[in-house]
Formats: structure tokens, sequence, C-alpha cells
């Protein structure tokens, strides 16, 4: 039952196939399989299989019954259940308890979804590598030494590692995309504000988006679903003729060597099923994002967070979570967050960012894709796979040290700071480390629907994805 995707898992739950209780606790053991790689910090078993006896009770009395019925579904710790705490992954938050759903779980409920538990995150998703010394380091199910990718890393994990098959994250500056690379599986981030993120712990409006894990696009579509109210079926993309778009020259330069390889068996299958790969840089984009994206978020966090603390109904303010967080995260709050950091953003800088600088970027993409009639962008999500844990200030490709934050996060950030739909599926594995690769298609802002389309006929040409080996990688960590 494990390896069920949610459509299935619901059909059959849905038909009497599988009852919603047998299903959870299929799903429970294989948590209790991958207790090592720390994907959860809250997981309540008795408070999952009381939601599957309710859903099975419900199936008994013949009423209609929701697209998720009977789904446990894992949530990332930085977003609002008002039945289990919502930390955000740091200590001032452990036990917090917020009055009322974000009102993207309260639409997962409705749908007839339950919350499997709560995953574990980098610390107020300030990182990209979810080594969360508060609750402890999330370790990539297909080498437990290695980064899931941050910070929605435990969302990630616990679909990778088949312990649900749907799972919710939320991306700010790659938070979905990166750990669905490193992981193996399909992350959807779609166009800005496409999805409510009302009770999500924030770091700017501008940027912050909710968004799905799951191995299948299929159940990409299914969220996307619920979230939308759209209900009509996703057809997949025709490929012949279809024009994906190539910017080598920020895109694809300095590649980890096994990322460009599995990138170059993923165009060759592309272009053998009638794909056009148009070549055409995009000029000033690095300039553009360097002034957009790093800024917005650094004046952004400290105000958001205060607004968000208030309204949630938390107990503790800005100041205390700050004093409360572990050296790392702190030392960037201190840097570049707090009120009088040497490096804090001026208003003047900011309203440059935002008002400038943003527009131009976004008229420099939508440019993009109507000169050259490109369907979507593709690309590697990272330049290289999952790194070290401990590893993030420099990772060495081809020999040269490069920063762990260029590595990461320099291809994922120009789709949300633009605001637009970007889907990430798995390329395949590395030949010597066996590890993920993932591959990014980011197309205009508003064509979600079709970006999933042409991900369900892309998809369909890449080679499966196996499962990560939880009893050989758990053993080989020791």
């Amino acid at each position: 039952m494990i390896e069920l995707s949610a459509c299935d898992a619901v059909a059959a739950m849905r038909a009497g196939d599988v009852s919603a209780e047998a299903y959870a606790e299929a799903l429970l053991a294989q948590c209790a399989a991958g207790t090592d790689l720390n994907a959860f910090i809250t997981l309540e078993p008795d408070r999952v299989r009381e939601a599957a006896r309710a859903a099975d009770r419900l199936r008994a009395t013949g009423r209609t019954l929701g697209p998720l019925h009977g789904l446990p579904i894992p949530i990332k710790d930085s977003i609002n259940t008002r039945d289990q705490r919502t930390t955000a992954g740091t200590r001032a938050l452990s036990e917090f308890r917020p009055a009322a759903d974000a009102t993207a779980v309260a639409r997962l409920r409705a749908a007839g979804a339950s919350v499997l538990g709560k995953t574990n995150l980098h610390e107020l998703s300030f990182g990209w590598t979810s080594n969360n010394l508060a609750f402890g380091a999330v370790r990539n199910p297909y080498d437990p030494r290695r980064i899931p990718g941050g910070s929605s890393g435990g969302t990630a994990v616990a679909v990778a590692a088949r312990m649900a098959p749907l799972g919710v994250a939320e991306d700010t500056q790659g938070s979905i995309r990166v750990p669905a690379a490193l992981c193996g599986i399909c992350g959807f981030r779609p166009t800005t504000g496409r999805y409510p993120t009302d009770g999500t712990a924030p770091i700017t409006p501008l940027f912050d988006q909710i968004g799905p894990h799951a191995r299948t696009v299929e159940d990409l579509a299914l969220f996307d679903a619920v979230m939308t109210g759209d209900q009509r079926p996703v057809a997949p993309a025709d490929l012949r003729g279809l024009r994906l778009g190539l910017a080598r020259g920020y895109y694809f330069a300095g590649l980890d060597p096994e990322v460009e390889q599995q990138m170059d068996a993923v165009m060759a299958r592309l272009r053998a099923a009638g794909v056009v790969l148009v070549e055409a840089e995009i000029p000033g984009l690095a300039e553009l994002i360097a002034q957009v994206t790093g800024p917005v978020q650094i004046h952004d966090a400290a105000a958001s967070l205060t607004a968000y603390l208030r309204t949630s109904g938390a107990a503790v303010g800005f100041d205390s979570v700050i004093d409360a967080l572990s050296p790392d995260v702190k030392a960037v709050f201190e840097r570049f967050v707090v009120p009088g950091a040497p490096f804090a953003v001026s208003q003047a800088a900011y309203a440059a960012a935002r008002d400038v600088h943003r527009p131009a970027l976004q008229r420099l993409f939508a440019d993009h894709f109507a000169q050259h009639r490109v369907a979507a962008m593709l690309f590697p999500a990272t330049m290289t796979p999952a790194t070290l844990i401990g590893e993030a200030e420099t990772v060495v490709i081809g020999g040269a040290p490069i920063p762990f934050q260029t590595a990461v996060a320099r291809n994922i950030s120009p789709g949300s700071t633009v605001g637009l739909p970007g889907l990430v599926l798995p390329a395949g594995l590395t030949r010597d480390t066996r590890l993920p690769v993932g591959l990014e298609l980011d197309a205009p802002a508003g064509a979600d629907r079709r970006l999933l389309g042409i991900g369900l006929a892309v998809r369909a040409l890449l080679p499966p994805m196996p499962a990560p080996d939880l009893a050989v990688r758990t053993a080989s960590r020791s």
C-alpha cells in the first residue's frame, strides 16, 4: 500500500477495496521504519488512527466522499494546524498551538484528508539544508549522511521514503523545489498567490507560497484541484513541437558533471519525442536577481514574522523567537534581519527592489517567453546532488570551490522571485553515489495547469525513480 499514489490510494479507499484504517497503519509502519531520517517533529499515531476510523465510518453511511477521502497528509511544521503544535522548527514555538488551521489545511480537511503529522524543516525556513539544530537534522533517504534540501526537507523525505504519497511544503526561495530535487520526487510551486498562504510562518509576502510534494505529477494535479476548486482533469501535453527554453549561460554554467550528464540524457529524450529546445540567453538575469531576491527577504522577514506571531495567537513575540534561535540561524538574523543589523536593507534599497528591479525582472521573463515562443524554461534545479550534512558553506564542483548557496539556490531563485509556476521532476540517479538529480520547468505566470500537463508528458519519458532502501541506507550511516 505504501507504493500507491495519492490518486490510487484515495480511489481504493473510496471504493472500499482498502479501508482507511488499514492504509493509515501501513503509512505509520513506514514512518516507524524511517524514524532515523527525522522527517517529523510531531507524529501522533493514535490521532492518525482515529481520523482513519472516522473516514471509514463516513464511507459506511453512504454519504458523498471528498477527493482526498481517507488520505493522511504530512504538513510542513511552519503551517498552522488547530489540533497539533506548529513550531516553525524553532525552540520558542515548541509548544505553540494555533487556534485555527491555515486555509490550505482547512481545504485539505474539507476534501477528506487528515493530518499525518508535522514535518521537520530548516529553522524558520531560513536555509536549504534542513539541518535543524533545535529538532535535529533531517536526513536524505538515499543517503542519511546527506541533506534532503530545505527548507521543506521533512515533507520531501516523508514522500520519498513512502511515509505518504502527498505532502504540503512551502517555498519562498526554493523550499519546495530544492528538497524535491535532492530527494528524487516531484514538487510544484504554483504561481505566487494561486494557493492561500495565510497561517504560515512567513519570510516575505512577495515570494512565500504553499505547494505540494508528491511522487507523481497526477498527485500534484490532485492537490491543485483541491486548492483551486478546478476539478477539470489535466491532460498530458503533446510534446511534438513543444518549445522549451534553454538559457545555458545562467542555468547550466558550472554544473556538477553528473548533473550535467543527467540533463543531457533528459534533453536527448525530449528531442527524440519531438520537443524543440530553444537556446537563448536572458540578458541581465544574474544582476536583477542580486538586486531583488536577497534584499526583499532580508527586509520583509522581521515585519512578516512579527505579524504572523500576532495574528496566529502566539504567546511570544519576535524578540523572544530571535533570542531562542539556534546559533546558525541566529547569526543570519543578527547580521541581516533584526533592527539595526549591520547588513540590513535600507527602505530606499527595498523600494527599488520591489518597485523597480522586480517589475523589470518580471518583464524580462514575460518578454523572453513571448519572443521565443517557449512554453517553459528547462534547467537543472540544483547545480549539485545532495551534499553531506555539515557542508553548508562551500561545495566543490569540478575541483573548484563554490558557495553552497550558489550551488543550491542559483537556479531556483528566478522563478520564486518573479512569481512563476515551477515544477521539479526526478531526472535520475547519479552513477557513482546513486543520488537523485532533479530537473525544473518554469512556465509563465498563470500557466499552472499547462505546466502540469507538460509535466505529465515529460515525466512519462523519464526513467522510474527507485525507492530508497531504508534498511540498507540506515545501516550504512552507522
